[in-house]
């Protein structure tokens, strides 16, 4: 069977592996630490390239996550919270945990541990199910929700992220998601190139948050190199029937990833290092401070749920 699963613990981190041996491609996720992408690993001339920025140990994770989160899932919401509050239904909530910029950010799952909750394989692909219930465990987020992340590996170097949000509440409960993966394609990002089709890109104030303008922007809507170009950016792009939002390229290497996002991820933050080693390529389903701007903002209904899809597909020369 090419597709199979496999299970171990490199460097500390526990990790659930979904394998392709006929592409000699294999994903690596660390279930205990918000059920994160740790690797995504595809052959080149010089042997396996992990095209992920991960983390080098489990004691690595504990020391930076809460500064880099690379990886990291976010939810109930993505990116920023400005100043760590939001108003619902009449009521002040308030995040106790902030960044040292006063605000919340990426969520309250990135560092929770996710329960392997179904898997499967076939002669077609290799899938496996994460789960962590979330029990009103954050005075700013009083609510139950319970978020289940499919991780599907598919023939072609084809990794499908697929993400289920269910209201276990009482009441309606807001919910933004994302993901904030570090990608890197054996080159300084100045040396790849990037294309997504942008219709906009939000205003940020100097904390990084909306100020409610959209800006014309396009200047990648034609594949180039990013060179020395700085991102810390959010924009808007459209689903374009199964075509890539976003392609991140080394044409020196040969090597690019095409992101491909359902109507649920119409945002799409990117974000360069000052390292250069990296870029965050992050795909939203609502903008940064959606509890207060309502940009993409999902209200769930009790006992309902919604489901977004993503897929990364690596292609080599």
């Amino acid at each position: 069977m090419s597709f199979r699963i496999t299970k171990n613990i490199t460097d500390g981190i526990t990790l659930v592996h979904l394998h392709d041996d006929k592409q000699n491609v294999k994903i690596s996720i660390a279930p205990h630490y918000g059920a994160m992408l740790h690797a995504f690993e595809v052959p080149l001339e010089n042997g396996h390239y992990n095209i992920i920025e991960n983390y080098s140990s489990e004691e690595n994770i504990r020391e930076t996550l809460t500064s880099s989160y690379k990886s990291s899932k976010l939810s109930p919401f993505p990116c920023r919270i400005r100043n760590a509050q939001y108003t619902m239904n009449g009521l002040l909530y308030e995040f106790p945990n902030k960044f040292p910029d006063g605000s919340a950010i990426h969520g309250l799952l990135f560092n929770k541990k996710f329960t392997l909750s179904a898997e499967s394989q076939t002669e077609f692909m290799a899938s496996v199910d994460f789960t962590y219930s979330f029990r009103a465990e954050d005075l700013g987020f009083p609510f139950n929700y319970t978020c289940t992340i499919r991780y599907s590996l598919f023939p072609d170097k084809t990794l499908q992220l697929q993400t289920i949000l269910k209201n276990d509440d009482t009441v309606t409960i807001p919910l933004g998601d994302g993901w904030h993966p570090y990608f890197k394609l054996n080159a300084p990002v100045d040396d790849c190139t990037l294309q997504f089709p942008a219709t906009g890109m939000l205003e940020f104030n100097e904390h990084l948050i909306p100020t409610g303008q959209t800006l014309p922007f396009s200047g990648f809507n034609q594949s180039r190199l990013l060179g020395d170009t700085i991102l810390d950016n959010c924009f808007l792009v459209d689903e374009n029937a199964g075509q890539p939002i976003c392609v991140f390229s080394n044409p020196a290497a040969g090597l690019s990833i095409e992101f491909t996002a359902d109507e649920n991820y119409p945002y799409l933050q990117i974000y360069t290092p000052p390292n250069r080693k990296s870029i965050a390529i992050e795909n939203l389903s609502a903008a940064p401070d959606c509890f207060n701007n309502k940009m993409g903002l999902l209200l769930l209904e009790p006992g309902t749920s919604k489901s977004l899809t993503l897929h990364y597909q690596v292609k080599t020369a």
